[in-house]
């Protein structure tokens, strides 16, 4: 059973996308960064071995935006809070593993996400940390059996939001992949890349 990923994007509107990016470099440039950065990872992330879907902001980039290649299937995120959009998109995917990952971290490679989806063949859910305490990837092994709680509670833009993830799932066995940096700041733009410290996926309880 082939996997899925989903890839969350917006569309890359001045003022409504990277808006702490913005406050640094201005509306126009972090727009037009988060426009290209989802482009190059578009282009590097297509790979036989998994289905790509794109999950888009708003709901009518789904049929009417070109900013994204036609030939990649469109899930509207819809609305409320991020762990309900993502759990919506990783719902309306096909049974079987699913990873969802967002559009900012410039690391992100193919090798990193098949760690992923081969972590899920041992663990129930699979994380890829990011330095400040969130994270870049989220993933559960069967996407028809998502548990009801995954994102309960989850304190989002917080260094506490990995920790939260977690623990709104007891029990389940995990896995963490590489460790990875988005951009949020001009300082993370300048530090971001692909030469962050990288961890091999480890199941643990």
């Amino acid at each position: 059973m082939k996997p899925t990923l989903v890839v969350m994007v917006k569309e890359p509107r001045p003022g409504r996308v990277k808006t702490r990016l913005a406050r640094d470099i201005g509306t126009v440039p972090a727009a037009w960064w988060f426009r290209h950065q989802t482009a190059r990872l578009l282009r590097r992330l297509r790979d036989p071995r998994w289905h790509l879907v794109l999950a888009v902001s708003p709901d009518s980039a789904a049929t009417a935006s070109r900013v994204w290649p036609g030939d990649l299937p469109r899930l509207p995120q819809g609305g409320g809070n991020l762990g309900d959009r993502m759990a919506r998109a990783m719902r309306a995917t096909a049974p079987g593993p699913v990873c969802v990952i967002g559009a900012d971290i410039p690391g992100i490679t193919r090798p990193a996400i098949w760690r992923a989806f081969c972590a899920l063949g041992g663990a129930e859910a699979v994380f890829g940390p990011a330095e400040d305490g969130g994270y870049w990837l989220v993933g559960v092994r069967n996407a028809a059996h998502i548990p009801a709680t995954l994102f309960d509670g989850v304190r989002w833009s917080t260094k506490h939001a990995l920790a939260d993830t977690i623990a709104s799932i007891p029990g389940a066995r995990i896995a963490r992949v590489d460790r990875l940096r988005d951009v949020d700041t001009a300082a993370d733009l300048h530090r971001a890349g692909p030469s962050g410290a990288q961890k091999r996926a480890a199941p643990h309880r």
